[in-house]
């Protein structure tokens, strides 16, 4: 199997776990990411982030190492601090799991991030990342508003605390609101259980962080491209000004 081939499948699996994901939906409305893919500093955070938190199960194969070079980072720091899976900086950014085990512990192999950002989008992802809560009727006890019966863990729980979801009958005037189909209006909010060790306004800015890294590492060189494709109408636009003058200097004399 060749090496594109492999990135091509690997995408491809992204892709399809996806749109299966997407088909759980229940409509929850999603909170806006707010991402700057520009602020190095929430990108190395988001970095530091996914492989202390994420890697042991999800991996970035279409990104090797050295390329978070373009957020910041030195080759000592990313030697030192965030490559725990690879023996040289030239090797993919891999999880640590591999098929059979993610199989076995989760029913499906835990899907490759690379391009989770843009097959997801960011304001999914962040919304994604904030809706976990505890669900005793699950495998692993946790559940999540946004994908409903979700086969991942919270894995950041320690950071942000358990929660529990409650649904209720949105009242008024002592009596249920109706929906105008036969049933009630329901509401759902978030109860603590046990807080964690991130208040809610800092968790909120490390899971934006972690999202902001996603959609970076789905298209490393979207800064670049943007501005060649500026420079590029700016010579397209002096071309048809050359073009309109060339063609009025050509055709002056001819009647």
């Amino acid at each position: 199997m060749t090496r594109i081939f492999r990135i091509v499948l690997v995408a491809a699996l992204a892709l399809a776990a996806g749109s299966a994901a997407r088909a759980a939906e229940t409509g929850w409305k999603l909170d806006r990411a707010n991402v700057d893919v520009t602020d190095k500093g929430s990108l190395q955070a988001g970095a530091r982030t996914f492989v202390n938190y994420c890697l042991g199960c999800h991996g970035l194969a279409l990104m090797r190492y050295n390329a978070l070079r373009n957020i910041g980072l030195t080759e000592e720091q990313i030697k030192d601090n965030l490559m725990f899976t690879a023996d040289k900086v030239g090797q993919p950014i891999a999880t640590a799991m591999n098929a059979r085990e993610g199989k076995e512990w989760f029913g499906v192999p835990p899907p490759d991030l690379s391009v989770i950002a843009r097959s997801r989008g960011a304001d999914w992802l962040y919304t994604y990342l904030r809706t976990f809560y505890r669900d005793p009727s699950t495998a692993t006890g946790w559940n999540n508003a946004v994908f409903p019966n979700v086969g991942m863990p919270h894995v950041l729980w320690s950071l942000q605390g358990e929660r529990a979801l409650r649904t209720e009958e949105l009242m008024r005037d002592g009596k249920p609101v109706s929906d105008g189909h036969g049933g009630t209006v329901k509401v759902s909010r978030f109860e603590t259980l046990t807080p964690g060790s991130m208040g809610a306004v800092e968790y909120d800015r490390m899971a934006r962080d972690l999202v902001a890294f996603l959609v970076w590492a789905g298209e490393p060189h979207q800064l670049a491209r943007k501005q060649l494709g500026i420079w590029v109408l700016y010579v397209l636009t002096i071309l048809v000004f050359l073009t309109y003058f060339l063609y009025k200097s050509y055709w002056k004399n001819v009647h």
